[in-house]
């Protein structure tokens, strides 16, 4: 969305939304915390239109190359480009929309029991294109994997756990306090993904099935997405055909203060179409995509 002034009951990262129907004024005070309002949706991602996409643009390349996720977490962005109440969050009762759109995600540093986790977080700006996405992508997983670079809050967090715990206790209570009034220091929260629009899991990267996973209260994400492994799958037709093919299972749990369930519905319809057709992730983020829900 584009800036707007900030006006009193903004925040730094959100605008206070006064004109809005009345349940979704309601709503957050009747039930204040994101982790009591979850709406779990789970869909499956039919892979040949993206083993096609992916072969097409991988051709010639050895490192670097595009990946499943990536076209997932570009049609997710995409789609809150075009659908901008999904870029809605709460906090202190207030429903807000947030100022830009940005998508985060843990990276293993190596594949073994003892290595760290590193957090990516990074915007995606409403002019994107698939080239733009993956190159900012890959910028962000190479610095995050880097043994020499730490993100902002891992290093603050690095720094409050060697105090006692009972001091621990008390700067997570002010920086809670802080982050509900929009005033937590962006050198706690600047790459903290629960403070993220997406929040994504690649857990079929891991070799686990796709799921549910929980919002939390802490920070502002509203929609936290699970990519799960691909698998196998049949479908039935009308006449008697059979189709069997590999599909990747997605799982999105939303925070249902933000929209109302045919929002939703047409949200998950977009960014099915936009999977189905990669293609369309070549365009500028704002260009309009036609689709409708399938009853």
């Amino acid at each position: 969305m584009e800036k707007e002034k900030k006006k009193w009951g903004d925040r730094k990262d959100g605008v206070w939304l006064k004109d809005i129907p009345a349940m979704n004024r309601i709503m957050p005070s009747l039930l204040p915390n994101r982790a009591d309002n979850e709406a779990h949706i789970s869909f499956e991602i039919d892979v040949r239109p993206l083993n096609a996409y992916l072969e097409k643009v991988n051709a010639g390349r050895t490192e670097d190359k595009y990946t499943f996720f990536h076209l997932i977490a570009a049609a997710a962005g995409k789609a809150f480009v075009l659908r901008p109440k999904m870029n809605r969050f709460v906090v202190g009762s207030k429903l807000y929309q947030r100022r830009d759109i940005s998508i985060a995600f843990t990276v293993k540093k190596r594949f073994n029991d003892h290595a760290e986790e590193a957090l990516a977080f990074f915007r995606y700006d409403s002019k994107e294109t698939m080239s733009s996405f993956h190159h900012k992508i890959m910028k962000v997983i190479h610095q995050t994997k880097s043994y020499e670079e730490k993100d902002t809050s891992t290093g603050a967090m690095d720094i409050v756990t060697k105090l006692p715990q009972w001091m621990i206790t008390a700067v997570v209570k002010g920086v809670l306090w802080l982050d509900k009034h929009g005033w937590a220091p962006e050198a706690l929260i600047g790459s903290d993904p629960n403070h993220a629009a997406i929040f994504l899991t690649n857990l079929g990267s891991i070799g686990l099935p796709g799921g549910y996973h929980h919002l939390v209260n802490w920070g502002t994400n509203s929609c936290f997405i699970v990519v799960g492994k691909k698998y196998l799958t049949k479908t039935y037709f009308p006449d008697g055909r059979e189709d069997l093919h590999e599909v990747i299972p997605l799982g999105i749990t939303l925070d249902e203060r933000i929209a109302d369930g045919y929002y939703y519905s047409s949200t998950i319809a977009l960014v099915k179409e936009l999977l189905d057709h990669p293609e369309l992730l070549e365009l500028p983020a704002d260009t309009p995509v036609e689709y409708s829900i399938k009853r």
